[in-house]
């Protein structure tokens, strides 16, 4: 038997459809509707207020006076309405009078009710109206009644849209409450303005009455079913990790997914008469209400987490579960998603993308290293904003501090903008010296070349007037695959970024997986690590995973057949490490010569400086190299112990740090000294400061994010490089206590391009 919120939501329901395909105008309608809602809940008043140029009007009551519809009307946040619209919360008071927010119109004739219920009515996520109940005895409304005044709201929310009596096109209620800035983790740098996609778009509802209870039923159940067999496949495969907060978030995918009070409340509501989609968005409105009155922040992000499932489910009922990639971008994008894998952002039209922004995210994660090869900014850890900004929201991402405005204000637009126009004339100064050598003022030639892991990187070259690609990051094409690349695709890609590159020098990376960049059809027990970035990964995985690197040689080999071959080796410890991996590429060289295979006109080798040991072994190991590459990224956290990922110790992590820069200088003399071209590959080398400080103690040859590029040439051609070097020297033999300002301050002193 049904329960009593069950009938009078039924009972209201049954004449609402009914109402809806009558013909008359949406007053008489919602004249009606007032009647009917107030007779099924035995309700004294039952009252309407719309949205009508950013103020709820009355539009329709029984119950107060006739005269004051169309002309009462509330601010948001004004009375007990003007908070429910502007809170898009569920008010229900036994004395409405006592509460702070009360105001009273003496128009409506309300004085004579005391107990006062309203629930707002929300139209895509935005509130367009207020639906109230009033009655003279001071009570209470018990939560079935409340249940009921939700139900039959949204239905209302759907004749007040076919109606078109709100615009829609305006922000509702519940986003216009101003501007709204959030500080995240700044993952990439870079300026962007754009409109407000989710990677999973929320279903709009556009049918809330069923016309086959039992139908509905069995359509819930059967997303219900499908949904858990999506989390249980997720926890197997470890789609979100193994270990920390995914696997938190999995339980707790987990423990809703099975919760019978969940499916129970959502059923009820499909016996009041509501379509599948519309009784899990009736019963998720009620979450979100919840939240908002909740102050523990672990129970709140577990309702977030319940959120989050409730859009998943009502994807899978609605039948669509594409991301926003297949549908395609319309407008300049910033895309929001809780995580992105690397595939997932490589989908998206790169002329439409301008910024993402993730809820989880981390510095190391592929998606970051991916978006930054990409030159798309991204900011991360903010984990409120699906529920902060709205599908066509405004946003404003600056990557260079990690904030996010939604909806700003036209101030905050156009100071965004104005520093955006700062930006672009730079750019547009760094365009203009994009053919002169980086040459300083006393005709020392620096070598600029860029990072790249993409098929279309080698373009980079042209457009940044870089020297050619000084890292190409091979692991990308495995990180994007849902399969280990074979031979022969590996082969295609590196033949086509050398075409790309043309006379230029392309500089091959071999693979740096495992650790943190696991593969998922590449685990291995042993690979859990409390330290993945110093575990078995990169040059130690390689080694032993023998036929991997086989493989990758053979594709290096004869993608640069009648082409000079450039490789090296990430994360070498010591040389026999190097001189295994050497060995294989001269056991696959002669492999090829055999079969009679087109063979590189050269090969230089290269090892990696990431692991300071490798410091102390560089006498026995440069006279086997062509160059060095120092990753400062690596050797950085390692010499500090500080994990670049780990916010905390941004402070302990200064690439102008004294201890740095000397063990840099002593790296740079040894090369020098032995005639081995040392490169620095890493983001240290792309500040135009910390350049400066390295031209300084010796290092000419840079690999840097394309972007680095025109402001690190620029800095360049404003310097005397022995001047630098004298000042280096100078300061590495009594350190400043701080570096950073000791080298800024010469810098602005001798007018060097630093900004």
């Amino acid at each position: 038997m049904p329960t009593p919120a069950v009938a009078a939501a039924r009972e209201i329901l049954t004449g609402l459809h009914a109402l809806m395909a009558r013909r008359g105008s949406p007053q008489a309608k919602l004249d009606h509707v007032v009647d009917l809602i107030a007779g099924a809940l035995q309700s004294e008043v039952c009252s309407i207020y719309l949205m009508s140029d950013n103020l709820l009007e009355l539009y329709a009551t029984h119950g107060l006076r006739k005269e004051a519809v169309h002309v009462t009307r509330l601010a948001l946040g004004e009375g007990l309405v003007g908070t429910i619209a502007r809170e898009a919360r569920i008010l229900n008071l036994a004395e409405a009078a006592e509460h702070p927010e009360f105001v009273y119109r003496p128009e409506t004739g309300e004085e004579h009710f005391h107990s006062f219920a309203g629930v707002p009515i929300i139209q895509r996520e935005n509130v367009i109206g207020v639906l109230s109940v009033q009655h003279s005895d001071p009570r209470g409304y018990e939560d079935v009644e409340i249940e009921a005044l939700q139900t039959v709201a949204m239905v209302l929310s759907e004749l007040i849209a076919s109606a078109r009596l709100v615009d829609l096109t305006r922000r509702g209620a519940n986003s216009d409450t101003g501007a709204v800035r959030v500080a995240g983790l700044k993952l990439v740098s870079g300026m962007a303005r754009g409109i407000a996609v989710f990677h999973q778009p929320r279903v709009i509802v556009h049918q809330t009455v069923a016309e086959d209870t039992e139908a509905e039923r069995t359509r819930v159940y059967a997303a219900f079913r499908k949904m858990r067999e999506q989390i249980e496949n997720m926890t197997r495969e470890a789609e979100f990790g193994t270990i920390g907060e995914h696997q938190e978030i999995l339980e707790t995918y987990k423990m809703f997914a099975y919760d019978e009070g969940w499916s129970r409340r959502i059923n009820e509501a499909i016996d009041s008469g509501l379509t599948a989609e519309a009784a899990i968005e009736r019963v998720q409105q009620r979450t979100r209400a919840r939240m908002r009155d909740i102050d523990d922040p672990l129970l709140k992000e577990r309702m977030h987490d319940l959120d989050d499932l409730a859009n998943r489910l009502l994807r899978i009922v609605s039948g669509r579960m594409g991301t926003a990639a297949q549908t395609g971008l319309a407008k300049d994008t910033v895309l929001i998603a809780r995580n992105l894998g690397p595939a997932e952002l490589l989908e998206y039209d790169r002329r439409r993308l301008k910024a993402v922004i993730l809820e989880e995210g981390s510095l190391t994660a592929h998606v970051t290293i991916v978006a930054r090869a990409m030159g798309v900014p991204v900011v991360g850890r903010l984990s409120d904003i699906r529920h902060v900004a709205s599908e066509g929201d405004t946003v404003l991402v600056d990557g260079d501090l990690g904030t996010v405005v939604v909806r700003p204000t036209r101030s905050l637009t156009n100071q965004f903008e104005n520093r955006m126009a700062t930006s672009q004339r730079r750019r547009a100064e760094f365009a203009a010296i994009r053919n002169l050598p980086p040459l300083t003022k006393d005709g020392t030639r620096i070598t600029l070349m860029v990072n790249a892991g993409l098929a279309d990187d080698a373009a980079q070259i042209a457009i940044t007037g870089a020297d050619g690609i000084g890292l190409f990051r091979t692991e990308f094409q495995f990180l994007i695959a849902a399969t280990l690349p074979g031979r022969e695709s590996q082969q295609r890609l590196y033949k086509s970024v050398l075409d790309g590159a043309g006379d230029k020098p392309v500089v091959f990376r071999t693979l740096d997986i495992g650790g943190d960049k696991a593969l998922p059809y590449l685990q291995d027990h042993r690979d859990e690590s409390e330290n993945p970035a110093m575990g078995w990964r990169a040059l130690r995985l390689s080694l032993e995973r023998s036929t991997l690197m086989k493989a990758q040689a053979r594709a290096l080999i004869e993608a640069a057949g009648g082409r000079t071959l450039r490789v090296m080796f990430p994360m070498v410890s010591e040389p026999w490490e190097y001189e295994e991996a050497r060995a294989l590429f001269e056991a696959q060289l002669a492999w090829a010569r055999d079969a009679k295979r087109r063979l590189p006109d050269k090969i230089e080798y290269g090892a990696m400086l990431e692991v300071p040991s490798l410091a102390e072994m560089l006498d026995i190991l440069l006279p086997r190299l062509d160059f060095l590459s120092i990753g400062t990224n690596d050797l950085t956290q390692f010499l500090f112990a500080a994990d670049r990922a780990d916010p905390r110790l941004a402070a302990r992590y200064d690439w102008l740090s004294p201890a740095i820069l000397r063990f840099l200088a002593r790296v740079a003399a040894q090369c020098n000294a032995a005639g081995v071209t040392v490169r620095l590959c890493g983001e240290m080398g792309g500040r135009p400061l910390e350049a400066l400080a390295l031209i300084g103690i010796g290092i000419e040859h840079f690999s840097i994010t394309p972007a680095a590029v025109g402001p690190v040439k620029a800095m360049v051609r404003s310097i005397d490089a022995p001047a630098i070097r004298a000042k280096m020297t100078e300061l590495l033999a009594r350190p400043p206590r701080n570096m950073r300002k000791s080298i800024g301050d010469w810098a602005k002193k001798h007018q060097v391009a630093i900004d």
